[in-house]
């Protein structure tokens, strides 16, 4: 959590409704840029007034989120690997290697599509 001022502060600026959903979802509230979306829906934010490590930020697309549902660009910038987003930088771009799947693949563990070994 952060302080009352901080919180307040956002409120102003993503407004009442942005600002419970991010309470109901995330715990906590923040206001950026907006970076870009990937092919998923989701939406990745900046602001570097935050404190480190807390610059950057996915607003994910269906509310059962997961890590993997982020493309690997995306994650590579999100986690700080690389400095440019996927929008700005040639290498990482999406959907340009002919490997790459359309979509990503979301995680199976504790399902029944989750990958089990044969068992002798």
């Amino acid at each position: 959590m952060s302080t009352i001022t901080r919180t307040l502060g956002n409120l102003r600026k993503v407004g009442i409704k942005d600002y419970f959903r991010q309470m109901l979802y995330i715990g906590d509230t923040k206001a950026g840029t907006l970076i870009g979306t990937d092919r998923a829906g989701n939406k990745f934010y900046e602001n570097n007034e935050e404190l480190p490590l807390r610059t950057r930020w996915v607003d994910y697309a269906k509310h059962d989120y997961d890590a993997s549902h982020i493309e690997p660009g995306w994650h590579a910038w999100i986690s700080y690997a690389v400095d440019k987003p996927p929008t700005e930088d040639p290498l990482i771009l999406p959907g340009t290697r002919h490997f790459e799947p359309a979509l990503p693949k979301p995680n199976y563990t504790m399902t029944r599509g989750a990958f089990k070994t044969y068992n002798t």
